[in-house]
């Protein structure tokens, strides 16, 4: 019998209700064995999350300020959802050592673990599971990269038979210290685990039921997504959508362990499968996503093509200026470089400036107001009239087309637009594609 390492996010953990919610849901699988818990999160738009108040409590206690006030509000939801839950956990005296720990100075990511660990000796302390802290199984090197002797470490706790609560977001360096991972941590500490016990799924419970073909602001009929490739998810991942945390997909990924987004809410909802490969469908896409707030770089020089090491040039004086390009499409006498305008920031007429006294092209201007628009599936390069489909929409919804890039994957067509028409294009491309 497989396992199955079941992450919930704080949606799911935010009352106790939730909490019951969760437990029926791991009762109704013996598999499921190893459970990632996030932090509380929200009970409605008008409460802040556990994470937030701790990241407050902390910075106000850096400054030699009065941090009670976020610090009461982190202890009532605490107390009272050990209270309802019936827990025997002495939740009291936890709170009162990291009470302690802050007033003497401990680490910005040592007081924001807390969310997670706090929750996970609630949530094992519920489900008589056993609990392994964090920082005990999932180590960092020096360079902040998660240390592969983790897995083994994972592995040798979890020997054995029984339910296993392992908090989400946190680990150790290599001098014991409390490290975080990035926002929305826990999912990969899901990731890592399932494949420390080599899972035979990595369930990710939260409030949705799984992926949208689109972003439902732009879409507001957006079809879910039941099955969508490891690649896929990863260049939507990187155009914005908000799918999954983009470096959880590495430590399954390269085990090859599907992962299964699910609504806590909803568990009979089919969800979303992320796998390694899926079927190809009828479906021509696997979905739209997008973002605005670029910028585009437009050189034009005659004869480029023969000038070498040309464009390695225009790219050296880019990341003098401490600047990360996002893609370079070329012609034979022109070159554009793409930024995100957070990139650029202020730094947009001293770039134009040194192009120009170093390249000395025959034409160097900075192109604002670009949308950068991505349509993703692995069966587009199988098929014919996937770019005249895409085109053909964009014509009719009458907008123009600024830039075109396609990469060596395949999978994906990018096409930059003036940000006016972003959400147009969006639906129009959507539209296109989608019954």
């Amino acid at each position: 019998m497989g396992t199955v390492v079941c992450k919930f996010g704080g949606s799911s953990l935010a009352d106790d209700r939730q909490v019951a919610q969760v437990r029926r849901i791991i009762e109704s699988d013996s598999r499921r064995c190893l459970v990632v818990p996030s932090a509380p999160g929200k009970r409605d738009d008008s409460d802040t999350k556990i994470t937030d108040l701790l990241y407050l409590c902390h910075e106000l206690a850096r400054q030699s300020l009065d941090y009670s006030q976020p610090f009461a509000m982190v202890r009532a939801r605490y107390e009272e959802l050990a209270a309802r839950l019936g827990t025997s956990l002495n939740i009291g005296r936890l709170l009162d050592q990291l009470k302690a720990r802050i007033d003497n100075g401990a680490s910005r990511d040592f007081v924001a673990s807390r969310g997670e660990f706090l929750c996970g000796k609630v949530i094992s302390d519920y489900l008589g599971a056993t609990f392994i802290d964090a920082a005990e199984v999932i180590r960092f090197r020096a360079d902040g990269e998660l240390d592969p002797a983790s897995y083994r470490l994972i592995r040798e706790k979890v020997d054995g038979s029984g339910l296993f609560v392992i908090p989400g977001f946190y680990g150790s360096d290599p001098e014991g210290a409390a490290r975080t991972f990035s926002r929305g941590g826990s999912d990969i500490t899901g990731a890592v685990v399932a494949r420390a016990v080599d899972a035979e799924v990595y369930e990710n419970w939260t409030d949705v039921s799984g992926l949208l073909m689109a972003d439902p602001g732009l879409v507001p009929d957006a079809r879910p997504v039941r099955e969508i490739t490891y690649r896929e998810v990863r260049e939507l991942a990187y155009m914005g959508a908000s799918v999954f945390h983009d470096e959880a997909m590495f430590p399954v990924r390269a085990a090859g362990i599907p992962i299964h987004i699910r609504n806590t809410n909803r568990p009979r909802d089919p969800g979303t499968r992320i796998l390694a490969r899926r079927e190809l469908t009828a479906d021509l896409i696997a979905g739209v996503a997008g973002q605005p707030a670029f910028t585009m770089l437009f050189i034009e020089m005659a004869m480029m093509n023969q000038q070498k090491g040309f464009g390695r040039q225009v790219l050296e004086v880019v990341a003098s200026h401490d600047i990360s390009y996002e893609h370079t499409p070329s012609g034979i006498d022109t070159m554009s470089v793409i930024m995100r305008d957070d990139q650029l920031g202020g730094k947009g007429e001293r770039l134009v400036d040194d192009i120009q006294r170093i390249l000395q092209p025959d034409r160097v201007e900075l192109l604002t107001g670009l949308a950068l628009i991505a349509t993703v599936g692995e069966g587009m390069s199988h098929r014919i009239g996937i770019a005249a489909r895409l085109f053909t929409a964009l014509a009719d919804a009458r907008v123009n087309v600024r830039v075109i890039d396609q990469g060596a994957s395949e999978i994906n067509i990018i096409v930059g637009v003036e940000e006016a028409d972003y959400k147009r294009a969006v639906r129009a491309i959507y539209d296109a594609f989608v019954d």
